[in-house]
């Protein structure tokens, strides 16, 4: 195969071992392998095993970018930290899939080669996508569903969707994404306004220590048998899994009291509209935006005309010399020139005088045919 690809793995919850890093090694002996990682990419060939295994064995991260568009991202996570009956409602077309191994599930979100613009270089070397993407497997950890959502939303970019068929759950906070579900998008092409329209209506997300009289709430209700688990989990060192599982509970039983999301269920349809409300807002913030930079172009191009006014004879001189060196990039200098002071004259009401200069301009350099040519293009001349 002499198609470009990109494998990124990432170890997590623990290093690897030497034993596996030999094996990995026994892999690829070209391959960047530290104890918790392994990265290559091929011209030519492609990975001597199975990234699915490698990411059943060892490793809880995964991205795989190549050069026909494909793009894969794939995260381990245990088996407590997901309901499957969540995972079947999101996990409905091929771009987001999940499979159950003993202990673990294995998410996957692919882009399967749809997107025509793309530089598979680009796109590895200037985004690194697994810094941005692996925190998502961390917001899974703690109870956090919209990365699973995103997934969704590509397939209802592509129109792999139904109209009638309803979104698999109404999530809080989709107007309010984390950089790593950004990215997440961003990876997966998802259309923006789609992405921006699911956000209208969601209530927004009530963080884990925002209200102190929330959280006494939550820990008020706690029985003794569930506080003793989570402080053997901390004196046993296992402080991170300890944090992540009170979180995934924490935000379980925000979600039950949480005010509800959009009104249920809303479909591809409904998303759709919400979708053009979203982009005729985009389009209006970029019109305004546009009108304001274009407001200061033309606020900086007056000060700079009426600086050139306040001397025309010197800036005659200077398009003179410039016409006079006798090559190229004078001439293209003498033209941009001239058209500036041809705007200059225009604001000085002054539009006649110009045209005397510029004549007496032309009656001097007429035989230079380049310079000619160019003002003819400039649109400063219609012959000579």
């Amino acid at each position: 195969m002499s198609e470009y690809q990109y494998y990124e793995f990432l170890a997590i919850d623990r290093p690897l071992s030497s034993r596996e890093m030999d094996h990995l090694r026994a892999i690829s002996t070209r391959a960047r392998i530290t104890p918790v990682s392994f990265v290559n990419e091929y011209n030519w060939g492609q990975l001597n095993a199975d990234p699915t295994d490698m990411m059943r064995r060892f490793f809880d991260a995964h991205v795989y970018l190549a050069g026909y568009g494909a793009a894969l991202f794939m995260v381990r996570l245990p088996l407590e930290a997901v309901e499957e009956q969540t995972l079947m409602a999101f996990c409905t077309t091929s771009h987001v899939t999940f499979e159950k191994l003993p202990q673990h599930w294995l998410l996957t979100w692919s882009l399967l080669g749809e997107t025509e613009e793309y530089d598979p270089f680009d796109f590895v070397e200037d985004t690194g996508w697994m810094a941005r993407l692996a925190p998502v497997r961390e917001e899974l950890l703690r109870g956090d569903l919209r990365s699973l959502y995103i997934g969704w939303l590509r397939a209802v970019t592509t129109g792999e969707t139904g109209a009638d068929a309803p979104e698999p759950m109404a999530l809080n906070g989709l107007q309010e994404l984390t950089v790593a579900q950004q990215a997440l998008a961003e990876f997966l092409d998802v259309d923006e306004d789609l992405l921006s329209g699911a956000g209208i209506g969601s209530p927004p997300l009530q963080p884990a220590g925002t209200n102190e009289t929330v959280v006494d709430a939550y820990l008020d209700q706690l029985s003794p048998p569930e506080i003793k688990k989570y402080l053997r989990l901390l004196l046993m060192g296992q402080s991170v899994h300890a944090e992540r599982e009170l979180k995934r509970q924490y935000a379980s039983w925000q979600a039950e009291r949480a005010p509800q999301g959009p009104e249920a269920p809303r479909n591809v349809a409904a998303l759709g509209k919400l979708a053009e409300r979203a982009r005729e807002h985009r389009q209006g913030k970029e019109a305004h935006v546009l009108r304001l930079v274009e407001a200061e172009r033309k606020k900086l191009r007056d000060i700079k005309l009426a600086k050139l006014a306040q001397n025309f004879p010197k800036a005659w001189q200077t398009v003179h010399t410039e016409a006079q060196k006798g090559y190229a990039s004078a001439y293209d200098s003498a033209c941009r020139h001239l058209e500036d002071l041809r705007d200059a004259y225009n604001q000085q009401a002054m539009a006649a005088s110009f045209q005397t200069e510029l004549q007496q301009f032309i009656d001097k350099h007429r035989r230079r045919q380049a310079l000619m040519n160019r003002l003819v293009k400039a649109g400063l001349v219609q012959s000579y």
